[in-house]
C-alpha cells in the first residue's frame, strides 16, 4: 500500500505538523512519498527527505503553488493520486481546505482527523466535540485522510534518506485568485507545536487586559499564547489564538488556562494536554473538571504575583 503525504512547510522547512502526520501514514503498513508543494521550496524539500521512514520526496516548485490555494494543489494531487493507495495531510486549516477538494474529485469519501490507525482501512477518529470516538471503515480503494496531528508523535526530523524528485506542476484550473495576505509574525512558538501554551478566556475582558496579564506570564514560560473563541469574537485576541473545536486543537506538555470556564467547544481543543493548569474564581467551572491543577482564584490578582514569582 503506497501513500502520498502532503507536506506542511513554509518553503524553508517542513513544520512539526508534518512530522506527527508521517507518523500516522507509516501506520498505514506503507511506503510513504512526500509531496513538498509551493515556490522556492528546495529548502522544505530536503528537510522532508531527511525524515526517518520516507522513501521519496516529490518536489513541485511552482508559482501555482506559492500561496496555498487549494484548487492548484488538488489538481496535482489527484495527478498523482494514480500511483497512491492513500492520500495523506495533517488535518491544519491549509488541509481543511484542500483535502475535501481532492476527495471530491476523486469520487472518495474523505476520513477526516483520525486519533488512530487500526488497520489500512480502519481508523478512529472524534466527534461529538471529542466526547464519543468512531471506529470508521473505508471501502474506497483510494483513501483520503486528514491526521489530529496532537495525537501522534513526531517522526524523527534526521535519519531519513528519501530522494528528492521533481514533478511537474499540474496546471493552475483558475477557479480562485490570489488577491493579499497578513502575516501574524510574532516571536512566540506556534501554537500547534509549542510546549507550553497560555490561554485567556471572556474573563480577560479586553485586549489590553491579554496584553497586561497573559503575554507576560506566557513570555516569561517561553510560551505560546491562546484565546478561547469568546475572547475572539469579542475582539479580545485575533483568531489565529483560538483554541478549541472551531479553532486549533492542541496538545502542549502544559497549558495554562485563565479565566476561561471550560466550555465543550474549548475542551475539545485542549484537553489532550499532558499537564492542565486552571485559574478561576468560580470554583464551579467546567475547567476545573479536566484540570490538574486548579487555583480559585481573582485571576487579575493571581496571574501577575504567579508572573512576578517566576522570574525571580
Amino acid at each position: 500500500m503506497a501513500t502520498l503525504l502532503i507536506a506542511e512547510h513554509d518553503n524553508a522547512g517542513i513544520k512539526d505538523a508534518t512530522n506527527k502526520a508521517l507518523t500516522a501514514a507509516a501506520a498505514l503498513g506503507a511506503d510513504v512519498d512526500v509531496l513538498v508543494a509551493g515556490q522556492g521550496a528546495k529548502g522544505a524539500a530536503e528537510a522532508a527527505a531527511k525524515l526517518a521512514g520516507v522513501k521519496k520526496v516529490l518536489l513541485a516548485d511552482d508559482a501555482a503553488y506559492a500561496h496555498d490555494l487549494a484548487e492548484p494543489l488538488a489538481d496535482l494531487v489527484v495527478k498523482l493520486a494514480a500511483n497512491y493507495d492513500a492520500v495523506v495531510a495533517p488535518a491544519t486549516s491549509r488541509f481543511k481546505n484542500v483535502m475535501p477538494r481532492i476527495a471530491a474529485l476523486l469520487d472518495v469519501m474523505q476520513v477526516s482527523e483520525i486519533i488512530k490507525v487500526v488497520a489500512p482501512d480502519t481508523f478512529e477518529r472524534p466527534i461529538y466535540a471529542g466526547n464519543a470516538i468512531q471506529t470508521v471503515k473505508s471501502k474506497d480503494a483510494k483513501k483520503v485522510i486528514t491526521v489530529r496531528t496532537s495525537t501522534f508523535a513526531a517522526a524523527a526530523g534526521e535519519g531519513g534518506s528519501g530522494a528528492v524528485e521533481t514533478v511537474a506542476a499540474a496546471g493552475d484550473p483558475a477557479l480562485s485568485t490570489f488577491v493579499g495576505e497578513e502575516v501574524a509574525k510574532s516571536d512566540r512558538p506556534e501554537l500547534t507545536s509549542a510546549k507550553i501554551i497560555v490561554s485567556g478566556g471572556r474573563a480577560m475582558q479586553s485586549r489590553e487586559n491579554f496584553a497586561k496579564y497573559i503575554e507576560p506570564l506566557a513570555d516569561k514560560l517561553g510560551a505560546g499564547v491562546g484565546a478561547s473563541r469568546a475572547a475572539v469574537d469579542a475582539g479580545y485576541a485575533p483568531n489565529d489564538w483560538q483554541v478549541g473545536q472551531t479553532g486549533k486543537v492542541v496538545a502542549p506538555e502544559l497549558y495554562v488556562a485563565v479565566g476561561i470556564s471550560g466550555a465543550i467547544q474549548h475542551l475539545a481543543g485542549m484537553k489532550d494536554s499532558k499537564v492542565i493548569v486552571a485559574i478561576n474564581k468560580d470554583e464551579d467551572a467546567p475547567i476545573f473538571q479536566v484540570a490538574d491543577y486548579g487555583l480559585v482564584a481573582d485571576l487579575y490578582q493571581a496571574v501577575p504575583e504567579l508572573t512576578e514569582a517566576l522570574g525571580k
